[in-house]
């Protein structure tokens, strides 16, 4: 499938959204909104994609919503606006809520929506150019579909403080935070990306599906007998499993694992 803001590549399991609206930093518009969500719908049910990346073309991972678009809003309803901010929640919380594991390749800016598809995706790694924000109080509006992503990644504490000042995070900084897992020199970023994705890619498909279930059932709940049988229940329902029974088999036979592909 073909994409007006989007460019798919994949190879060896992995498939690259490269966000493709270069002139303008990759900014947001509807076009590109629809284009992610159903690009994040595709990747997720095709089996031969073991793991995403969401990267930008150009001098910026993105710099949030397109200046035009934002005009536009300005003069829309509040019933219109409404529904276009669904629409960038559910593009959101596609991205978050994909089974696969999910990578934001980030450079220059990720400001507003784009430190919102950092926060969304399971794993950032960041090159030491890149530069986040939460920029929107400055336009006189909220981070408010990007919350919850980024809120999960740096905590209510922190962003009580980015949310009001909209101040620019460095690379380091953002790594500090929880925002990014690594900042590392630009000329390594797309190394340390090979390096996450092939760590991924020793893992079981089903078992990082369901890792992502249980720390999303988990997360933020205090411990109780409840919780604590969940979580007896979701380990004992997969030992049974082919993956889990093929993962056990492999490790007594010193072998890869069935889902390794073989150079």
């Amino acid at each position: 499938m073909s994409y007006e803001t989007l460019e798919i590549v994949r190879a060896a399991g992995v498939a690259t959204i490269w966000m493709n609206r270069p002139d303008v930093h990759n900014a947001f518009n509807a076009q590109l909104i629809a284009d992610l969500t159903t690009a994040c719908i595709e990747l997720d049910a095709d089996e031969a994609v073991r793991a995403v990346v969401l990267a930008g073309r150009g001098k910026s991972f993105s710099a949030g919503a397109d200046l035009n678009w934002m005009k536009a809003a300005g003069e829309a309803s509040e019933a219109e606006n409404f529904a276009d901010a669904m629409r960038l929640a559910g593009m959101l919380r596609t991205l978050a809520e994909m089974n696969k594991p999910t990578i934001a390749r980030v450079h220059g800016a990720a400001l507003g929506g784009g430190m919102g598809l950092a926060s969304a995706c399971d794993i950032c790694i960041a090159g030491d150019k890149a530069v986040f924000a939460t920029s929107e109080v400055k336009f006189g509006i909220i981070p408010s579909a990007i919350s919850p992503y980024v809120i999960r990644a740096i905590g209510e504490r922190q962003a009580t403080r980015y949310f009001q000042t909209a101040e620019r995070i460095g690379a380091a900084r953002a790594a500090e935070l929880g925002l990014a897992h690594e900042a590392v020199a630009s000329e390594e970023l797309d190394a340390k990306v090979k390096e996450v994705v092939e760590a991924l890619l020793q893992g079981g498909p089903k078992s990082q599906a369901a890792a992502k279930d249980l720390i999303r059932a988990v997360a933020n709940r205090p411990l109780s007998d409840a919780l604590v049988e969940d979580t007896a229940r979701r380990i004992a329902s997969l030992r049974a499993t082919p993956e889990a029974k093929e993962g056990l088999a492999a490790f007594l036979d010193k072998r890869p694992a069935a889902w390794i592909a073989q150079a």
